[in-house]
């Protein structure tokens, strides 16, 4: 069974949110994602100053099976990114929500994490795809 933080909103492409005090948001990839993709192996990181739309590619996770886009949680400006990742990416399957994040945003709308998955609803949306 994944683990899935309580604390924490989810996408229904696998992208876990963490609101952080400062109001930015820590985004990375769930423990079910990175079971899914098996040992990573590279990270493309997005660029710090960049800005997205929410739903738009923004990352790329590429494993030893195959490559998956990341998708921006909620529209914003990314202000910081995990340059660990470039020479650790297996710190993803180690550590999906603590040592593992990929990039942090802050959002033109904060409004927007409402529309994101609670944790009830993320475990639905796996037992869904496992089922």
């Amino acid at each position: 069974m994944s683990n899935v933080p309580e604390d924490l909103r989810y996408t229904e492409s696998h992208e876990w949110v963490a609101l952080q005090e400062d109001g930015t948001v820590r985004v990375g990839i769930t423990d079910y994602a990175q079971q899914q993709l098996g040992d990573l192996v590279y990270v493309e990181l997005p660029e710090v100053g960049q800005n997205f739309v929410s739903g738009a590619e923004c990352a790329v996770v590429e494993s030893v099976k195959s490559a998956s886009d990341l998708y921006m949680p909620v529209s914003g400006e990314i202000v910081s990114v995990n340059e660990e990742l470039a020479d650790s990416p297996e710190l993803i399957n180690q550590d999906p929500y603590g040592q593992g994040w990929i990039f942090e945003v802050q959002p033109t709308d904060p409004g927007e994490l409402d529309g994101l998955l609670d944790a009830d609803g993320y475990r639905e949306l796996i037992e869904g795809e496992a089922g």
